[in-house]
């Protein structure tokens, strides 16, 4: 073998190449469908499947495996969370992640929970009502956000140039182009080679990418490709954006979600504790690892918490937001501006540009959804 195909095959495989294979196998793995015929299946639905009842039973087998696993799987969402955001591309990992966890920790308190006879029919309807409110808001919270639709006056006429195209045949055509330019839209492509959104500013707000003139408070998102009004942030436990139709949406979801989490976390502690006061049972349970069902409750209660006690940080802040009427997204961009005011160890944002009291701003907030034009697709749902 010559020394040159050597040379060839030590070559590592390249990143691309890698991509274009996990595109053909996403291509080709389907499941067939009642409507419509087999539907493509994404393969970022399918790790959760198997992380999480893995490394939920490998933690009931002993605290120090818990503790391993508990720590293993925040990091390992966490990984994948800001990989995915650096290539600022949409996955299903995370809302899979999110409705996978809900479902099994019901299956495991009905079969689990449920038959050691401590959970009454009222406590397990109350919980069975809680998840499915928070289905429900999910379900809402998944509409569009609010696009902003292109604005048809901005395009002035159509203008004829007789410059020859880069990639065709100048006898093509005569070497004529017909398109339709706008004034803003001249500047489009070097915001597009250089994948920087241009800065807001009093006159005008162009989006050159999806073609429209964004109102106060828009954005657009790199990740969806649209602009949506008053953009908050991109949520990925949701797969959408946050915006002016859905953030209402968005708050009751985690409200109803928190809730649920603790009541549920409330009886599966006082099941499998009950000899211990309910706020010391999660750190100090004494043979609770005796019974391989025992520890998996505990577990369970575990991992809810931890999920709980992230969300709960998330719910703060957009409380406190909201009560400052800032989005997520001014509050970046105000501290890199350096015109915020921040207070109380940098938990409260105040640009005090929007803010009109706190009872105001709740109100305003609570009545922006009603503001959106009737032929806005803020009504359509967003896979």
């Amino acid at each position: 073998m010559s020394a040159v195909g050597k040379e060839k095959r030590k070559e590592p495989q390249k990143p691309e190449s890698l991509s274009q294979v996990a595109a053909v196998v996403t291509d080709r793995i389907r499941v067939p469908w009642l409507w419509g015929g087999a539907r493509k299946v994404d393969l970022s639905v399918i790790p959760p499947l198997i992380l999480l009842p893995v490394l939920l039973h490998l933690a009931a087998l002993h605290f120090l495996l818990g503790i391993v696993a508990l720590i293993a799987l925040p990091g390992l969402v966490l990984w994948y969370y800001y990989f995915t955001h650096r290539k600022k591309g949409k996955t299903l990992f995370f809302l899979s992640m999110a409705l996978f966890s809900l479902a099994y920790m019901y299956f495991l308190f009905i079969t689990e929970v449920l038959p050691r006879g401590d959970v009454g029919l009222a406590q397990l309807s109350v919980l069975t009502v809680g998840l499915f409110l928070t289905l429900a808001a999910l379900f809402h919270a998944k509409r569009a956000p609010g696009v902003v639709l292109p604005n048809q006056e901005e395009v002035h006429s159509t203008v004829t140039y007789y410059s020859p195209l880069a990639e065709r045949d100048h006898a093509i055509n005569g070497g004529r182009q017909d398109m339709t330019m706008t004034a803003p839209n001249r500047g489009a492509g070097s915001w597009e080679e250089s994948g920087e959104e241009p800065k807001e500013s009093s006159q005008r707000n162009w989006c050159p990418a999806c073609r429209a003139a964004r109102p106060p408070r828009a954005g657009h998102c790199r990740i969806c490709g649209i602009c949506v009004l008053r953009l908050d942030h991109h949520c990925v436990w949701i797969n959408n954006c946050v915006g002016q139709a859905n953030h209402c949406s968005f708050l009751l979801t985690l409200v109803l979600f928190l809730l649920t989490s603790l009541y549920g976390i409330s009886l599966v502690l006082q099941s499998v504790c009950p000899t211990q006061p309910l706020l010391t049972s999660l750190l100090y349970c004494p043979g609770v690892y005796s019974q391989h069902s025992t520890a998996l409750c505990f577990t369970c209660a575990w991992y809810c918490s931890v999920v709980t006690a992230g969300l709960l940080h998330l719910l703060a802040a957009q409380v406190i937001n909201v009560s400052h009427n800032v989005t997520e997204r001014e509050a970046r961009q105000a501290l890199r501006d350096k015109t915020a005011r921040r207070a109380y160890w940098g938990l409260v944002v105040d640009t005090g540009a929007y803010s009109l009291g706190f009872l105001g701003n709740w109100a305003e907030f609570m009545t922006m959804g009603d503001k959106l034009s009737p032929d806005s697709p803020a009504r359509k749902d967003l896979v």
